[in-house]
């Protein structure tokens, strides 16, 4: 039964545009075709317990997303399921590296740190986006994504 039912899942992903494992499967054609002169940008300033964003995107629209650390500690902008539903062009470090990979479950900024995100969002929805470090989710640092 258990078979029948992810067998069922992976084509109902497969028929949505999603991989198997629920990842944008065309992400490659998405970020080729997409449109990279209209790019908006969205700064997500992480201080202690807060992501201060407004993290409301639209599906089919290419974003670059400045991750700034302000605050004092290391903080996580960890998303799996937001990484899932968006085609992932590169993530970069102040013009010093560019890590290209299909997507991301999570991103690491330390304290005085920014990372560039380039995404085209994908499939709409509602997205947790929350701080894996000690107790900051605990604390509040916790928002959501919303790709309309």
């Amino acid at each position: 039964m258990n078979k029948t039912l992810s067998t069922l899942a992976a084509a109902m992903a497969l028929a949505a545009g999603a991989s198997a494992d629920g990842h944008v499967e065309n992400y490659a054609e998405i970020v080729k075709a997409a449109d990279w002169k209209a790019m908006k940008t969205i700064t997500v300033n992480m201080n202690e317990f807060e992501y201060d964003a407004d993290l409301e995107l639209k599906a089919g629209q290419t974003y670059k997303l400045e991750l700034k650390n302000l605050g004092e500690k290391k903080h996580y902008f960890t998303a799996p399921e937001f990484f899932k539903n968006v085609a992932t062009r590169k993530a970069q470090v102040n013009g010093q590296a560019e890590i290209k990979a299909p997507y991301f479950t999570a991103l690491e900024i330390l304290p005085g740190g920014q990372l560039d995100l380039y995404v085209v969002a994908h499939t709409k929805g509602e997205y947790p986006v929350y701080c894996t470090i000690d107790d900051h989710r605990d604390q509040g640092m916790e928002e959501t994504i919303i790709i309309k």
